[in-house]
């Protein structure tokens, strides 16, 4: 298996890890619908649209370092329930098993881009290193040192343009072009013997209810129709948003500067505020030299 790794996570925590026959692992690079495609799944699974706990606890992200290893492990151990994983480990950094299932969510990665802008700037950095240090230390690690991270640009398209023309390899980067379209690929060109299911976070907005019959059907989760409006109006941005403390990744952490921020608006086709032609130019010259046509095609659903 490949190794990705940053400041953030480490897929080397999957290591050792013992996948349950019908687990759901949910693989998306990151601000492409991960936190909306593990809420669905929960409230599919689970067929309450309070969910008991934190989702980061229900479904917790293993690679991310700012929680102990043995801690994720315990209480996804601990779970009785369909398991339902997050990861940000491309295909190819996952252990390979045809009984659980790999859920991948493309977005246009013009959106992500933004999408990224506004989550950078909302990250409680202190919050994360004092969490990371103390999981490091329960877990018996020892961390590479952190870099200061880059002085923020003030200029939105400067920002846009250093992630577009960020050339760290994909086994090394938190988020960029090259990063997002090297691990939808892993996932278009996934081996036939496992279990992908491939969805899109523009679908999703366009049809949440029809989408979510569509999943629960791929893997049969059987939900009664008396309840069906409840979980999909619980799934909507707006209820996430509205129960940020509970749903955003580790807001029970202190993560977050604000946990609403981090559904900040959810819509798609932000970018075109900032590109004129020329930058479409630019754009389109970029994506189609780093990635495969097939996987250009499905991340912009055709439309670059």
């Amino acid at each position: 298996m490949e190794r990705y790794r940053s400041i953030v996570y480490d897929s080397a925590r999957w290591e050792g890890f013992e996948l349950r026959p019908g687990d759901i692992i949910v693989s998306t690079p990151p601000k492409c619908g991960t936190t909306w495609t593990q809420m669905i799944l929960a409230l599919l699974i689970l067929q309450q649209p309070v969910l008991p706990q934190p989702l980061s606890i229900i479904s917790p992200w293993l690679d991310m370092m700012n929680r102990a290893r043995r801690d994720v492990v315990a209480d996804l151990e601990a779970q009785t329930h369909r398991r339902v994983i997050k990861t940000h480990t491309p295909l190819d950094g996952l252990p390979s098993d045809p009984s659980v299932t790999y859920v991948c969510v493309a977005r246009d990665p013009r959106d992500v881009a933004l999408s990224m802008d506004n989550h950078m700037d909302n990250i409680n950095i202190p919050a994360f290193v004092e969490a990371r240090e103390a999981a490091a230390a329960i877990d018996g690690i020892e961390l590479d040192p952190l870099m200061p991270p880059p002085p923020r640009l003030d200029d939105p398209h400067e920002r846009f343009w250093a992630w577009v023309d960020n050339d760290t390899p994909p086994t090394e980067s938190g988020s960029s072009l090259l990063r997002t379209l090297a691990h939808l690929e892993t996932f278009v060109h996934a081996p036939d013997d496992l279990d992908v299911v491939l969805l899109h976070y523009d679908d999703l907005r366009a049809d949440l209810d029809g989408q979510m019959r569509q999943i629960a059907a791929r893997l049969d989760l059987e939900v009664p129709e008396r309840i069906w409006p409840a979980l999909v109006e619980a799934a909507t941005f707006d209820q996430m948003r509205a129960r940020a403390d509970e749903i955003a990744p580790s807001a029970h952490t202190a993560s977050w500067k604000d946990a609403e921020r981090f559904f900040h608006r959810g819509t798609s086709g932000q970018w075109r505020d900032l590109l004129d032609d020329d930058g479409l130019d630019r754009y389109r010259a970029r994506a189609n030299a780093i990635g495969p046509d097939d996987v250009v095609a499905w991340a912009h659903q055709e439309r670059l």
